[in-house]
């Protein structure tokens, strides 16, 4: 056997048991697609085991440690791992059914501190390893043992980089931004002393993803801390201070905005007068204009459209739905879209509110509060028919979904399937995956059309999903 062979025997049979004695991934791959008739083949699951191989042991038991072909020692586990059924639904999840959730299943196990057991660890990591976004809740899932095989296969080793539960002076990037992020949150400022403490001696990455987690708390306290890292050498540094400046009107960046935008905006009576900025200084750049734009935009417009977006919007003197009612000469649409982009970066309400009648965009949804959020989408979903964008705008709700965006959502399905039921895939997937599990009585009952059952069905599988997870 060898030294892959062994490990992956290790990982998948469990680690009370001898290793398998034969080509394991090879029989179990064999096995599988024999036994899934034609489904996606794999790892041998904890109902699936290649021919010989030893049953799974309970993945509520701890396993001992195993030395490596290397002879490394596997350390022991300093965590339970979800019980049996959970494990399950994972592997289920993992070999394509419902796969979408997986995500959701990976954040929920994380929740409860415990671990997956070792058979899910080879396509578990493998999956970290193509998809980047599932990787967050990994580096405690995976467990010691997944840490383990992480470091003899450079293939998972990114799972090294991923939080841990270690502290900011023993811990990784990842293990740090979450202890910063847990110190934010109980105490501000003692979260940006210990930053500033070590900032010189920081990455340019680690530092402007650092500056990124003051975002919960901020307060003007935190203002001479990001003026000084508008003088950062990393663009990224600078560009995400500057978005958190924009959100302190009060902050010496935003007053710099606010006299550029008053050079470039004048407001009387039932008019908007606008003249963009000829140039782009300096100045201009350290505080977060970008003076290169995208393809497709004039460099006057994006100039202009940063500047106002950073400008504090209580300069403009009026609400915002009087200013939508006033002719703009010039540059209109420029100017709307910096009002949007500022509603988004300075979190307004009320201005997200109705830039949102203007332009419904789902980032405008994140200023609103859930509730708030649910109804803006119910009353949407009811007026708008269905295409993509609004696919997007459900997309930027927050789940789980209530029973007034619920039921607006399953009418706009009863509705659509009389007249374009081919065209009701994504809408039946995002409501099963978003609308609250315990809402699934309320869609089984709703109506018997074929979609709507989907829908029915999909939420009592997360319904389920929960109730293995907090047995």
């Amino acid at each position: 056997m060898t030294g892959w062979e062994e490990l992956a025997s290790t990982a998948l049979v469990g680690t009370d048991r001898r290793p398998y004695q034969g080509d394991l991934l090879d029989d179990a791959a064999v096995e599988a697609a024999r036994r899934r008739a034609g489904r996606k083949t794999g790892a041998a699951g904890p109902r699936e085991q290649a021919p010989g191989a030893a049953e799974p042991q309970d993945s509520s038991s701890e396993a001992s440690p195993e030395a490596s072909p290397e002879g490394q020692a596997a350390p022991a586990e300093e965590r339970v791992a979800v019980g049996r059924r959970a494990a399950e639904r994972l592997v289920r999840i993992m070999d394509g059914e419902h796969e979408r959730l997986l995500p959701e299943w990976l954040a929920a196990a994380a929740a409860t501190g415990r671990r997956v057991p070792p058979y899910v660890l080879p396509e578990l990591l493998e999956k970290g390893r193509r998809d980047r976004s599932i990787r967050v809740h990994l580096g405690v899932l995976a467990g010691q043992r997944g840490r383990w095989l992480a470091g003899l296969n450079p293939a998972w080793d990114y799972l090294l980089e991923e939080p841990t539960g270690e502290t900011w002076e023993l811990g990784g990037a990842a293990d740090r931004r979450a202890h910063l992020r847990t110190l934010r949150t109980a105490d501000p400022e003692q979260a940006r002393r210990l930053l500033e403490s070590t900032w010189e001696r920081e990455t340019p990455d680690d530092r402007a993803e650092f500056v990124e987690v003051l975002a919960d708390g901020l307060s003007m306290e935190d203002e001479p801390f990001l003026e000084s890292a508008l003088d950062d050498r990393r663009r990224e540094v600078r560009q995400a201070a500057a978005n958190l400046l924009t959100r302190l009107p009060g902050s010496r960046m935003s007053q710099r905005m606010a006299e550029r935008a008053r050079a470039c905006v004048t407001i009387s009576r039932k008019v908007i007068a606008v003249e963009a900025p000829q140039d782009c200084d300096k100045a201009m750049e350290r505080d977060g204009i970008r003076p290169k734009p995208p393809r497709g935009i004039g460099e006057r417009a994006w100039w202009l459209q940063q500047i106002l977006a950073r400008a504090p919007l209580a300069i403009w003197g009026h609400r915002p739905a009087t200013l939508l009612k006033m002719k703009i000469p010039d540059w209109d649409a420029e100017v709307k879209a910096a009002w949007v982009r500022a509603a988004v970066l300075q979190k307004d309400p009320e201005w997200a509110r109705a830039m949102f009648g203007w332009d419904p965009i789902a980032d405008l949804l994140e200023s609103l509060p859930p509730d708030e959020q649910q109804e803006l989408a119910a009353d949407f979903v009811k007026k708008h028919d269905l295409d993509s964008q609004l696919i997007m705008v459900l997309g930027g709700v927050s789940s789980h979904w209530r029973e007034g965006l619920a039921t607006a959502v399953l009418r706009k399905i009863v509705k659509v399937a009389t007249t374009q039921p081919w065209n009701l895939g994504e809408l039946v997937k995002l409501a099963g995956e978003r609308i609250d599990p315990a809402l699934f009585p309320l869609a089984m009952s709703y109506s018997p059309v074929e979609s709507v059952q989907q829908v029915a069905a999909l939420l009592r599988f997360r319904a389920d999903m929960y109730k293995e997870l907090h047995p």
